[in-house]
């Protein structure tokens, strides 16, 4: 008989159980945000960057002492962040309608903030691929309302997906067929590109799943097909691991589907959970935002990157 598994795990698959421990529980680090997002890992300095949208600041953990602090605010309205190869911090700001970096010596760099002349709606989510380039949403909640963003009519008109060039900062549209684009993660080898669509608050029947692209050899995306429905809240942040497991946020916890699109199991959380990343001296560690609070638990895969 299957030893049982602590209340913080439920299994849907029994290929679940190769994934976590069986006396490992979630663990609440901080509490206090209005709206957590964004959770991004410092490998060098062994600490997790993570967003407060409304109280428009950005905070930090440290692992060496559980230490909680503000890392910055104001932040612009934060949302998604992630790290670049060269350990850089890359923001999704809703307010300054844009994606920014932490350059080392603590300056901004805007990286984009017009599309043809055209501001963003409000950057979301953020990530980036070995070759450089740099892959973000653009929905419209920064400027739906004055809560996480500027109150503003869309410029664009449309909610894309875009990409930065690595090498010219050149910006170009990946996709465009999106209700409100939103969470988005590369497989391991980066031939899949997985982005979360949460387009339901904002249309009845709106979508509320995450789609699978092919990413071609020039950053071109094919395919698109619906990969995994979110059947209680909406999948918004995502990341994967070593193994090509996707591990989603939902209104009920975290969601883990396999490669093939079978929802594995869940990891209960007791708030509506925002987004997450891997981190941790060995990367298996899932750090989780969920509505007010930082949550952590251990796992038995890693991520297949840093941030």
């Amino acid at each position: 008989m299957a030893i049982e598994l602590t209340s913080s795990f439920e299994v849907v698959d029994p290929r679940f159980r190769a994934l976590v421990f069986a006396n490992v529980h979630l663990e609440r680090l901080a509490t206090g945000c209005r709206w957590a997002e964004g959770p991004a890992w410092f490998a060098a300095g062994r600490y997790l960057v993570w967003s407060d949208i409304p109280n428009d600041r950005m905070m930090r953990w440290d692992e060496t002492d559980a230490s909680v602090s503000v890392f910055r605010q104001p932040s612009m309205n934060s949302n998604g962040n992630t790290v670049d190869s060269q350990g850089r911090l890359v923001t999704c700001e809703h307010r300054g309608r844009c994606v920014s970096r932490t350059e080392p010596d603590g300056t901004r760099t805007v990286l984009a903030s017009h599309y043809q002349g055209k501001r963003f709606n409000s950057p979301n989510d953020v990530v980036t691929m070995s070759d450089g380039s740099i892959w973000f949403t653009d929905p419209s909640y920064g400027i739906d309302s004055d809560y996480e963003g500027d109150a503003s009519p869309s410029e664009i008109g449309a909610r894309r997906v875009y990409r930065i060039d690595g090498s010219t900062g050149s910006i170009t549209v990946v996709a465009g067929d999106f209700v409100q684009p939103n969470g988005l993660a590369f497989s391991p080898d980066e031939s899949l590109l997985y982005i979360a669509d949460t387009g339901a608050t904002h249309q009845a029947d709106g979508p509320r799943h995450v789609r699978r692209f092919h990413v071609g050899p020039h950053g071109d995306l094919a395919g698109g097909e619906v990969f995994a429905q979110c059947p209680v809240g909406l999948y918004d942040g995502l990341r994967v691991d070593v193994h090509g497991n996707l591990w989603l946020s939902a209104g009920d916890g975290v969601h883990c589907h396999a490669p093939d699109g079978t929802l594995l199991g869940k990891v209960r959380v007791p708030e509506t959970v925002a987004n997450l990343c891997f981190g941790g001296a060995k990367r298996n560690r899932l750090f989780i935002c969920a509505t007010s609070s930082l949550y952590a638990v251990y796992l038995n895969t890693r991520g297949s990157r840093i941030g």
